[in-house]
């Protein structure tokens, strides 16, 4: 089982940021730091450069590649102190190796690799520059580990805005009609929210027009599966808070649905605080544990405008 980010572990949970100094803004960076102001976090920063020349081609040159790695070394970690500082993360959270450099034909690749060595508890990762201001987008390397990754993954929306304070509030959203009371992720943000003192906040979503009306139909089937989608979340988000309410007696637990045009209005229809964190489960479920977004997910996630938490699929 992946070890989640809490406040009881007896050592300090173990942040990844992939973040490049040249990358387009910080936010990867000021959601480890409002995650450092919520709990007791260390965090380390790799910085994952694509090289498609093989290991052996590198080695060829010699002494004169070495010398220009080292100082790209010493450029970066400069690059990300600097950052880190003006992100206010205290130095009492930075990891003895803050920064890690790595290089190969696949970013992806090597971002896993660093998060197995580092033995992470959560990977984040910042938004593609092309994202609208308060929303994430998926670039090619992001896209990879969200079907892939065995660690948590963290997305930070572009120029997101945070509390000061750090996480205020917990959220869970159910997605998938599979997905009920029992799901792993909702008792995963459950737990987080009780250990970190906040309240949780249950959540379903009901969009219209995002289904197809057939031609020539005079039944208005979309409208009838919509109805009953929201029926079933209903029922699920009464007895998820039943029986959360009674796993943590002493967490404030609410749950809401968000109704609208398409996921951008349904999520909209809600509202939403700058302390806000979203949890978000990986279906389906598999012999891997391991972060995995199916379309509805994908499609959920461009409307987005707070940081995310995507838990593991558990094994089956």
């Amino acid at each position: 089982m992946v070890s989640p980010i809490h406040v009881a572990s007896e050592a300090s949970a173990r942040i990844l940021v992939a973040w490049r100094p040249d990358s387009p803004g910080t936010e990867a960076l000021e959601f480890a730091a409002w995650l450092s102001r919520t709990t007791d976090v260390q965090i380390r920063v790799v910085s994952a450069f694509l090289r498609p020349w093989p290991t052996a081609s590198l080695s060829r040159l010699g002494g004169k590649y070495r010398k220009s790695f080292q100082k790209e070394l010493a450029a970066c970690e400069s690059a990300v102190k600097k950052a880190l500082d003006e992100a206010g993360v205290d130095k009492r959270n930075w990891d003895e190796q803050i920064s890690v450099v790595l290089e190969g034909p696949s970013e992806s690749v090597l971002l896993s690799e660093a998060a197995d060595d580092y033995d992470a508890h959560l990977v984040i990762l910042g938004s593609d520059a092309a994202a609208p201001k308060g929303r994430f987008l998926a670039g090619s390397t992001a896209d990879a580990l969200l079907h892939s990754s065995p660690k948590p993954l963290g997305l930070a929306p572009r120029a997101v805005r945070l509390a000061k304070r750090g996480v205020t509030r917990v959220n869970y959203a159910f997605l998938e009609s599979a997905v009920d009371e029992n799901d792993p992720s909702l008792h995963f943000a459950a737990y987080l929210a009780d250990s970190w003192g906040v309240d949780l906040r249950i959540l379903a979503f009901s969009p219209s027009g995002i289904v197809d009306q057939p031609f020539h139909d005079k039944f208005d089937f979309p409208s009838e599966l919509v109805d009953e989608w929201r029926e079933h979340s209903l029922a699920v988000l009464d007895r998820s808070h039943d029986v959360i309410g009674d796993l943590h007696p002493d967490l404030s637990v609410e749950s809401d649905i968000g109704s609208g045009v398409g996921w951008s209005g349904a999520i909209d229809a809600l509202k939403w605080k700058k302390g806000d964190l979203l949890i978000l489960g990986s279906t389906p479920p598999g012999p891997l544990e391991r972060v995995f977004v199916g379309s509805t997910a994908t499609e959920f996630l461009r409307h987005v405008h707070v940081p995310v938490l995507l838990h593991p699929t558990p094994r089956y």
